[in-house]
């Protein structure tokens, strides 16, 4: 009994602690909206996001006492990957994309992560998901392609390029998602971090440099560097420790789940901040993706310790 309820408890700060990061992600549009406002092109917006952040993950590792001496190198290779994949590569395509569309379409699209990581845990078990998770996969599609643009075909001309970007970053995010499953059980939550964020801001700032001076950084008034370092720590170094620590909890599959409420809070968010008017359509795409998100958040029991879900198990296991 003592130990189920700690088993409860245990997954249930997982959940409260992936869903805090699911809101504090969706803060990012706004501040990179001003910034874009102020002429901050994404590429200098990434950049420095992660040199401000870098720091924040660094120290924290020394006050924690992590330490990588004789961590796996495969582990540490995978955490390299996982941050050059989701805080490289993907967030450079996200910001450009937030030039493109509005924060509430690009908060849903990104939501459609976990039905990824649902598809690929499928196709690398070779076995198709129960009836239940497709429908869910459905759901969450449909609602993909109604926040794109329905039928509207100005609207999908409008939106195609963003949107396009969006999903190669949420693609990016499922990569983070299964390979810190697979790191954090060697590297701890603060190693596997500070790993990824170290390999994604060399990336960025490689980026960076191949198209701007460094001057540019120069040229930034004391305004814009605030709404930078709202990015750095609100948006970056706070979900992205929960987000770590959620999957050390509940696992990759049930830590996505929890973001469900992500979405909703862009698109609060947008309207309250930014004055963006979602239509009918996108309201209702977004309702069933995060629908589609909740049918496969429910929990199910597994018919024997091989069948089980990967996020049914310890990510150590």
């Amino acid at each position: 009994m003592l130990r189920r309820m700690q088993s409860t408890r245990n997954a249930t700060t997982g959940f409260l602690l992936a869903g805090a990061g699911a809101i504090l992600f969706a803060t990012k549009g706004v501040f990179s909206k001003a910034l874009a406002s102020g002429g901050v092109d994404f590429l200098t917006v990434t950049a420095l996001r992660a040199v401000l952040a870098l720091p924040l993950f660094a120290a924290l590792a020394l006050w924690r006492g992590v330490s990588l001496r004789g961590a796996p190198r495969h582990a540490l290779y995978l955490a390299a990957l996982a941050g050059v994949l989701c805080y490289g590569m993907g967030a450079l395509l996200d910001f450009r994309a937030l030039e493109l569309i509005d924060v509430s379409l690009e908060r849903a699209l990104m939501f459609s992560y976990p039905a990824l990581i649902v598809a690929w845990i499928g196709i690398t078990r070779r076995q198709l998901p129960d009836p239940t998770v497709l429908l869910a996969l459905v759901l969450t599609y449909a609602g993909i392609l109604l926040v794109v643009g329905a039928f509207d075909l100005d609207l999908w001309r409008q939106n195609l390029a963003g949107a396009t970007l969006v999903l190669c970053c949420a693609a990016a995010t499922a990569a983070y998602f299964l390979l810190g499953e697979r790191s954090i059980p060697h590297l701890g939550s603060h190693g596997f971090t500070i790993v990824a964020m170290a390999a994604a801001a060399v990336c960025v700032v490689i980026a960076f440099l191949l198209r701007h001076p460094l001057s540019v950084v120069l040229q930034l008034d004391l305004h814009q560097w605030m709404l930078l370092m709202a990015l750095a720590v609100l948006c970056m170094f706070l979900p992205t420790l929960c987000q770590a620590e959620g999957i050390r909890r509940i696992g990759a599959q049930r830590g996505s789940m929890a973001s469900m409420i992500g979405p909703p809070a862009a698109m609060l968010l947008g309207v309250a901040l930014l004055g963006e008017s979602p239509g009918v359509w996108q309201l209702t795409g977004t309702g069933l993706i995060v629908v589609g998100i909740a049918i496969i958040a429910r929990p199910r029991v597994a018919k024997s310790p091989a069948a089980q879900p990967a996020d049914a198990r310890s990510p150590g296991s």
